[in-house]
C-alpha cells in the first residue's frame, strides 16, 4: 500500500505541478520577453519534454489508484466519497489531456513547422485553456485528496 500511495503521489506532483509551472510561471515570462513565433516554439518544445511525463503519470495513477481501490477499499463500495470524486475528477483530466494530445498539439507542431504563426497561437490558446481547466481540476484533486476523508 506505501508503494503505491508514493507512486500515486509522485505521479499527481508531477502532472499538477508542471501544469502550475507551465500556466503560473512560464507563460508570463513567456508573454513578457519573446516575440509569437519563439514563444510558440519554445511552447511546443517544453510540450514535447513535458506530455511523455504526463503519459508516464497517467498510466502510474491509474495503476495505482485502481490497486488501492481494490486492493484497500474492496471496490467502490467500500470507498468513500472523496475517492469516487477523485476518480472521476482523474479520469476527467486525463480525458481533457487525450483531447490535447491527438487534437491541438499536433496542430500546434505543424503550424510551428510551417511556420504559420497565427494558426499556431489558435492552437496554443486552446492548449492553454484546456490546460487551465486540468490545472484547477487538479489542484481541486489535491484538496480532496488530501482532506476528504477527514470531512
Amino acid at each position: 500500500m506505501s508503494l503505491a500511495i508514493t507512486l500515486h503521489l509522485l505521479a499527481a506532483t508531477t502532472w499538477v505541478g508542471g501544469m502550475f509551472f507551465a500556466w503560473m510561471i512560464l507563460r508570463p515570462v513567456a508573454v513578457e520577453l519573446l516575440e509569437p513565433p519563439q514563444r510558440l516554439a519554445l511552447w511546443y518544445r517544453a510540450f514535447q519534454r513535458f506530455f511523455p511525463w504526463v503519459w508516464g503519470a497517467v498510466v502510474v495513477l491509474l495503476a495505482t489508484g485502481l490497486w488501492m481501490l481494490f486492493g484497500v477499499f474492496g471496490g467502490m463500495g467500500g470507498a468513500g466519497w472523496h475517492v469516487h470524486l477523485m476518480l472521476v475528477s482523474g479520469l476527467a483530466m486525463m480525458a481533457i489531456f487525450l483531447h490535447i494530445w491527438f487534437a491541438p498539439y499536433p496542430r500546434l507542431g505543424k503550424a510551428v513547422s510551417a511556420e504559420e504563426w497565427p494558426a499556431g497561437g489558435r492552437q496554443l490558446g486552446q492548449i492553454r485553456r484546456l490546460i487551465g481547466i486540468n490545472l484547477i481540476l487538479g489542484l481541486a484533486t489535491v484538496a480532496i485528496a488530501s482532506g476528504g476523508r477527514f470531512l
